[in-house]
């Protein structure tokens, strides 16, 4: 299973929103620190706020910040909601499936048995579950370039 980018800068944008809490962050803010496109993250932004996840603060002085406590994030919530499909295999689109093996082949519901088994992890894990220890929740996490994750 692989996340598209617009899941990946969407979960980078939570956390990143998730540790400077005591301030407003602007796209610049995030873009700078994750070394991605602030263009990409506009739109991320965007889709996070119809989602009700980031409120947007209009303004000289505006920003973005949380619109729900880390506890109240879903991580299953926010990947379904920003991943187009979950076709892990040619035969998850019934449309566009031309393999000649689909009617009798097994490997077909194992793989989503995995994705199942995927999402239920996720759905298991809250934005608060993926925070530093408490200990550290004070200070804001640093993040360097070039750095995996």
């Amino acid at each position: 299973m692989r996340l598209t980018s617009f899941t990946d800068y969407s979960l980078r944008t939570l956390l990143f929103l998730s540790a400077h809490r005591d301030r407003l962050v602007t796209i610049q803010d995030i873009a700078d620190s994750h070394a991605i496109s602030k263009n990409h993250l506009m739109k991320v932004v965007y889709q996070l706020g119809q989602a009700g996840l980031v409120e947007t603060v209009r303004g000289r002085n505006g920003g973005l910040r949380l619109a729900k406590e880390p506890k109240d994030i879903n991580i299953g919530a926010v990947v379904r909601s920003t991943e187009s499909d979950f076709f892990v295999a040619e035969c998850f689109d019934r449309a566009n499936d031309t393999c000649a093996i689909t009617p009798d082949c097994v490997l077909k519901h194992a793989l989503h048995d995995a994705m199942e088994a995927f999402l239920a992890v996720l759905d298991r894990q809250t934005l608060q579950d993926l925070l530093p220890p408490a200990q550290n929740a004070a200070r804001p996490v640093k993040l360097q370039r070039g750095a995996a994750g």
